[in-house]
């Protein structure tokens, strides 16, 4: 039976990624998209044409997300994989003897942390009927707290441990369901989360997608007492 995955934030960077290295291993894909207007999911389209569907989301919105769920239940009715992939940066130089922004830190909690909530939380009843049951939370070594050596990056590195917890009490109460949460550091991609394309970062989104798909087909069914925290290479880290 041909599995089913959804994905946020896949329009572009990672999550386009993530969307091209499942196609290639014949998934039916829900590309998550705040926008219509990608290009290069398009043309993705044009050579997927029965096995991706995009899929209108912004992760901030609760009646988008409930139509985004309709929208996959129409055509699939379950769910085996949700890679909650959206996310945003926020302001990355202030620090705490400096001027904060603290809008921009609630901002960045809304999407990064409440939103790959409110995704899991409206299909949680289509990834039940799947096989896997498997979420899978896009995080970041930054929201590892034994790790931290930053003064700055607030609202990121705060969103994602947030995020890291939000995963442990999901996980909780899915592996009495048969499912799991995975936790995953996709390592330093070039994307444009920073406004441009960052082109000093060391991995191309291809790269960590087909690195991030091994380690969850790797670990779809290895479900542990507490969700795995791995990076990219399969790495654990420390919370």
């Amino acid at each position: 039976m041909v599995k089913t995955v959804f994905i946020t934030g896949a329009n572009r960077g990672l999550g386009l990624g993530l969307a091209r290295e499942l196609l290639s291993k014949d998934f039916l894909v829900f590309a998550g998209v705040r926008a219509a207007n990608s290009l290069e999911l398009e043309e993705l389209k044009a050579d997927y044409p029965d096995s991706l569907e995009m899929v209108r989301i912004d992760v901030t919105d609760q009646g988008m997300i409930e139509r985004a769920k309709a929208a996959v239940e129409e055509r699939a009715n379950k769910l085996d994989w949700l890679i909650n992939n959206a996310a945003i940066l926020g302001n990355v130089e202030a620090t705490a003897r400096g001027p904060l922004d603290f809008g921009d830190m609630m901002a960045t909690y809304n999407t990064n942390t409440l939103g790959p909530l409110r995704v899991t939380n409206a299909f949680l009843p289509l990834l039940l009927k799947g096989e896997s049951k498997l979420v899978v939370n896009i995080s970041s070594e930054a929201g590892s707290i034994a790790d931290c050596q930053r003064t700055n990056n607030f609202s990121y590195c705060m969103s994602k441990a947030a995020l890291n917890m939000q995963s442990s009490l999901v996980h909780n109460q899915l592996k009495e369901l048969g499912g799991g949460v995975l936790v995953l550091h996709p390592g330093w991609v070039q994307t444009c989360m920073p406004g441009k394309l960052d082109t000093a970062a060391t991995l191309t989104p291809a790269q960590s997608a087909s690195q991030l798909v091994n380690l969850i087909t790797q670990n779809e069914k290895n479900i542990q007492p507490k969700p795995l925290f791995l990076d990219y290479q399969g790495r654990q880290l420390p919370w």
